[in-house]
């Protein structure tokens, strides 16, 4: 069984290099590297903690599109070039298949964000020797709680990719389901919030504030995961009071959905 597992992940990575995974990923460093070192110079007084937001939020836009992608190659196309009649021919359980890609995928995922992360610990490092502030950015042990919590927002969206490269018809399905999820389940809570402290700027405020609480049933709360600040002024009030549950429901809700997907080709009929 281990052997299967090792395969599958073996074929995974050979399958992303063939599908230009570490261009595209040579191509992110370079963008977030440019986007934190030119949005530094529209920082007078704190250069860089506005380097290192922009930074974050560059990475939060262009991870997803990566995970898209991945599982684009290695789940919809599996399917839609009729690939699964050569890697489904051996005796081998379906469920292998699925998770040795999606532990491939993952392990790609968290390689570049560590090597993101690192960049710009030195980009902030540079920064602010060469403009020093008064509140200089927290890059110890507040940073790596952001990137965690970053590492277990993507592990979310790639578990949803994965489900939806299983599920669905065409490839370009997964760009729409994934990208969709993320803005809903990122920016809910902050309008419910927003509504919360100036509902009386809003007309039916309360009535606008109980139909997307509904989605707070239904989806992760991805926006509570962005804790940024926490790593950007260094204050322990940032991070959220009920951030232990945050992380159980978050990952909870990742383990829920690499189930569905596992059970969902364990069902899926072949033409």
């Amino acid at each position: 069984m281990n052997m299967q597992y090792r395969r599958d992940f073996l074929t995974a990575l050979r399958l992303a290099l063939k599908a230009k995974f570490l261009w595209m990923a040579i191509g992110v460093v370079l963008v977030v590297a440019l986007a934190a070192l030119l949005s530094s110079y529209f920082g007078a007084r704190q250069p860089a903690t506005v380097a290192l937001d922009v930074g974050f939020s560059t990475i939060r836009l262009l991870m997803p599109l990566l995970i898209v992608l991945l599982a684009q190659e290695l789940f919809s196309h599996e399917f839609d070039k009729r690939y699964y009649l050569n890697s489904l021919t051996y005796p081998r359980g379906r469920h292998s298949l699925l998770l040795g890609r999606f532990v491939a995928m993952l392990a790609m995922l968290l390689v570049l964000l560590l090597v993101l992360g690192l960049l710009q610990v030195v980009l902030a490092s540079f920064i602010g020797g060469l403009y020093p502030q008064a509140t200089p950015v927290a890059m110890g042990q507040p940073y790596l709680v952001v990137m965690l919590f970053m590492a277990l927002d993507l592990l979310v969206l790639a578990a949803l990719a994965t489900l939806l490269g299983v599920v669905a018809s065409t490839p370009s399905f997964v760009l729409i389901g994934t990208f969709g999820f993320m803005l809903v389940a990122r920016s809910y809570g902050a309008i419910i919030d927003l509504l919360s402290s100036g509902g009386g700027q809003v007309g039916n405020a309360e009535g606008y504030r109980a139909s997307l609480g509904v989605l707070g049933y239904l989806l992760p709360d991805l926006g509570a995961l962005d804790i940024r600040m926490l790593a950007l002024y260094g204050k322990p009030e940032f991070l959220p009071a009920d951030w232990p549950w945050l992380l159980l429901s978050s990952l909870a809700y990742a383990i829920a959905l690499l189930a569905l997907a596992v059970w969902a080709l364990q069902r899926k009929r072949f033409a």
